[in-house]
């Protein structure tokens, strides 16, 4: 019986046919070596002409004073269309007139990640896990970059003692488990760095799971090389989310390194972002779910574009999201189908976005509908013993840690430790509020008074002070 072959087996590369004039005469040996990607990336007009058919709207886009930082890896300028300005790849990473043109909604710091940074590059939003930026660099730099303010600044970079103020904060504080790897891109800093930081952090007692956030994978896969997954391996559990928009970005190359990582025992999550004229057609993404999943990456997020400088044109209405969910569910495997996020402006966090399957409810039924638009009831049982937070062990060890419960939210309203959430100055409106009313009912008993006394003097001058009144 024949088996199908490993994936693991490394699958034939693209023809050297595939690959623009500019870089046929390259050995192969030099096209597959990261270093030499990195060193010719390309960033000006003249380089990009050399490969594609530059519209006026590029080129403007390009030669803009002070435009976000453009470098690309020949690998993954190969893959755009020299012809079709609205080529998905060439859209991500070519600068057009648009990224130049501000829009009402637009932050420097969209999420407000600079706000909730107790040392430099360390962002602890959620209670149980923090966000460590070890880099500014990317092997490519995506046009919607949300960390644009700082991300490909060659003069912006995160040092040793960085390193270590971000580690002993977390060494510090029990309740992170999770720790995210980001930047800038992990895996463009060398080895030997990346190395002594998963030792480091896994050399810390409470933290459970150490991630690490790349698009190396896409823009690079000649990186992802047996030494550096062998390094990975060391640190389990390990956990990686690549960043792929859109299934052309999947290649033969890619497949290959992705196959390292997963045959390392590193779970691989994709997070995607929606984005007008790339992904924003739910058969795109349907097709882009399905050869994730095929390459062993789970669908994890689908990202409504931040609000940031240069991203307005990428952007779309969140019904477009909406509208890509409903197509996913029921029409295709639920492990193949990502969580729709907004990143709260304003560091509010990740808010999934769905649609909304249930149609009503009583005590006794809950209506729902299914994708295609079936509806039917689901009888509730009619005795059920409440869980109780006084008698759950877990419960009462989680009381015990006292942990940040600021942040319990609406979880604390469900398990009755807190009757409401009140908003930032609440009480202190309210309270004017009933000042202003007091002060209101005041007034309006003094005028009721006066119209009291002007209407007995009136009677008493009519002589109708009798009582009458």
């Amino acid at each position: 019986m024949k088996t199908r072959q490993s994936k693991s087996a490394e699958p034939p590369q693209r023809a050297r046919g595939s690959v623009p004039e500019l870089w046929q005469g390259i050995a192969p040996e030099s096209w597959q070596d990261w270093r030499w990607q990195l060193s010719h990336r390309l960033n000006t007009v003249d380089d990009f002409a050399q490969i594609v058919r530059l519209t006026p709207n590029e080129i403007e886009g390009l030669s803009a004073p002070g435009h976000f930082r453009v470098d690309v890896t020949p690998y993954f300028a190969s893959l755009m269309d020299a012809d079709d300005p609205n080529c998905p790849i060439r859209r991500q990473i070519i600068p057009t007139a648009q990224e130049l043109v501000p829009f009402s909604a637009e932050m420097v710091d969209s999420l407000s990640e600079d706000a909730h940074s107790p040392v430099p590059g360390l962002v602890h939003r959620y209670p149980d896990r923090v966000l460590m930026l070890v880099t500014t660099q990317c092997a490519s730099y995506c046009r919607y970059c949300t960390r644009s303010r700082i991300v490909g600044d060659s003069s912006v970079q995160f040092s040793r003692r960085d390193y270590d103020r971000q580690i002993e904060y977390i060494a510090q504080n029990s309740q992170i488990r999770d720790v995210l790897l980001s930047g800038g891109d992990p895996l463009t800093i060398p080895q030997r760095v990346l190395e002594d930081l998963l030792r480091r952090l896994r050399a810390i007692p409470h933290l459970e799971i150490i991630r690490i956030g790349s698009r190396v994978p896409v823009f690079l896969p000649q990186r992802i090389t047996p030494e550096l997954v062998e390094m990975l391996r060391q640190f389990h559990p390990l956990w990686m989310n690549v960043h792929f928009n859109h299934p052309k970005e999947i290649t033969a190359e890619v497949s290959v390194a992705l196959a390292r990582l997963a045959d390392a025992g590193i779970p691989l999550g994709c997070q995607s972002v929606l984005l007008a004229g790339v992904n924003d057609c739910p058969n795109v993404m349907k097709e882009l779910c399905h050869k994730l999943v095929m390459n062993r990456v789970r669908p994890y997020y689908l990202y409504q574009c931040d609000l940031v400088h240069g991203a307005g044109h990428f952007r779309t209405p969140v019904a477009t999201g909406i509208e890509i969910m409903e197509a996913l569910r029921g029409h295709t495997s639920g492990y193949a189908i990502p969580t729709y996020v907004i990143d709260a402006p304003g560091g509010g966090g990740k808010v999934p976005v769905m649609p909304n399957y249930v149609i009503s409810q009583s005590a006794d039924k809950v209506v729902v509908r299914n994708y295609e638009g079936y509806i039917s009831a689901y009888t509730q049982p009619e005795q059920y013993t409440r869980h109780d937070p006084k008698q759950c062990p877990a419960c009462q060890a989680r009381a015990l840690e006292n942990k940040e419960t600021g942040q319990q939210g609406v979880s604390a309203l469900l398990a009755g430790e807190k009757l409401s959430l009140v908003p930032e100055g609440f009480t202190q409106t309210h309270e004017r509020l009933a000042q202003m009313k007091t002060v209101a009912l005041e007034g309006d008993a003094v005028q009721l008074n006066g119209r009291v006394a002007a209407t007995f003097a009136a009677s008493a001058a009519n002589g109708n002070g009798n009582g009458d009144f």
